[in-house]
């Protein structure tokens, strides 16, 4: 019987895991420069959480997540987004009584249940960031700016950020009844999902990627201009912040984002070369989660990169090439094989990828495997190299050759 990988759900192989590495390998040095610290969430959480934090009128919630009872009879999900997760672990864990603003980062999968396509996979990777306890706009520019240098160090120019302020508790509930006034003239014209939203959250109407729904909000009323004197000031100052910092952006007044818990600054890093699925990354603030989670009036702010369209991105500027062995050790004869094991012990040990033959075979053929392996040097052992204590060695790159000795294989390219 074959067994295939589940639908939506992909193996991760090289060369393309080079290109991983690299970039969860950058995007941990960029964090612990803004001083971000590391956390390890756990892929499954009870359901309550992703409801509460989500909300029901969702995507996610409604139709994506992955829910199932446990032996004991509670309801879990696998996690389809991180900042719940990573919520719940800090008000647990009484972070709050630490010095603010805490700041972390957390990489892993993701689960939900799409229609898979490019960009799209039902096991996802994400890498996110979150900072707690500053409503200052001083951490929304600190965090837009981390995440424009890292793309950028991970060489992404063409890349575009869309800005926009959804408003609080306070000037939303006005901005949400001149939505309602407005989608109400054509609703039955609208999908049935946005038909849904227009009960539960009118908002969720400004996310819609059905064309259609897209035309027929052309004209609905801008959340910035609702906006109460306190989030139009955080507003400014974030734009004026960011213009300091030589930051790009576009205003998007149609940017709510997909998830319920977003207050004030949400944004997203968008790219033409992606397709449909354009979003790079994603994030804005969620001043209160934490209270709603239990804990105490805490505002915070976060954003994830989604890591498959990510190296997307990083395949088209760059090619994703494999490491390769230093040094591979052709053996002739029995003696020569076991010598060959111990020089290589030896390279290890000092830090060189050194690889063998495995097995009896001619010189050509060693060689030829060698090539293939793409080793930048070939070292040669038989019976006369033995008595005399020294190896042939070829630069399969340069063609350039010699003799080294022994018990000094490193001294060929330690020069």
């Amino acid at each position: 019987m074959k067994y295939n990988a589940l639908k939506g759900v992909e193996d991760i192989l090289p060369p393309d895991i080079f290109l991983w590495q690299r970039a969860e390998t950058v995007a941990k040095a960029f964090f612990s420069r803004y001083g971000f610290s590391e956390i390890r969430l756990p892929i499954i959480e009870s359901t309550d959480i992703f409801i509460r934090s989500i909300g029901e009128s969702t995507d996610i919630v409604g139709k994506e997540m992955y829910t199932f009872p446990d032996k004991a009879g509670r309801s879990i999900t696998l996690r389809p987004e991180g900042t719940a997760s990573a919520v719940r672990c800090y008000v647990e864990h009484g972070l709050n009584n630490l010095p603010s603003p805490q700041k972390f980062f957390y990489t892993g999968p993701m689960f939900r249940y799409e229609r898979p396509q490019k960009g799209r996979q039902r096991q996802f990777y994400q890498i996110g960031a979150e900072a707690f306890g500053s409503e200052h706009p001083s951490i929304d520019a600190e965090m837009i700016v981390m995440l424009n240098n890292l793309l950028s160090e991970l060489g992404l120019k063409e890349v575009e950020f869309e800005l926009n302020s959804i408003g609080c508790e306070e000037c939303r509930p006005a901005y949400k009844a001149s939505l309602t006034d407005f989608f109400r003239n054509r609703l039955d014209e609208y999908c049935p999902d946005c038909k849904n939203r227009f009960s539960t959250n009118p908002l969720r109407i400004l996310d819609c990627k059905v064309e259609h729904c897209i035309e027929l909000r052309q004209g609905a009323p801008s959340v910035t201009d609702h906006l109460c004197a306190d989030c139009r000031a955080h507003f400014d100052e974030l734009l004026l912040r960011l213009g300091l910092m030589n930051i790009k952006y576009t205003l998007n007044p149609n940017l709510v984002r997909g998830l319920d818990y977003y207050t004030r600054t949400a944004f997203e890093v968008t790219s033409q070369h992606l397709g449909a699925q354009k979003a790079v990354a994603g994030g804005g603030r969620y001043d209160k989660l934490v209270k709603e989670f239990g804990g105490p009036d805490t505002p915070a702010i976060g954003f994830a990169i989604g890591m498959e369209r990510l190296i997307a991105l990083l395949k088209d500027s760059e090619t994703a090439a494999a490491p390769v062995p230093k040094v591979f050790i052709a053996a002739l004869g029995e003696e020569a094989d076991r010598q060959a094991a111990v020089i290589a012990e030896g390279l290890r040990r000092q830090g060189t990828w050194a690889e063998l033959n495995y097995a009896a075979s001619s010189l050509k053929s060693q060689l030829r495997k060698a090539d293939r392996l793409g080793a930048e040097y070939a070292f040669i052992i038989g019976d006369n190299e033995l008595k005399d204590g020294i190896m042939q060695w070829k630069n399969l790159k340069t063609g350039e050759q010699g003799q080294c000795s022994l018990k000094e294989p490193a001294s060929v390219f330690n020069k």
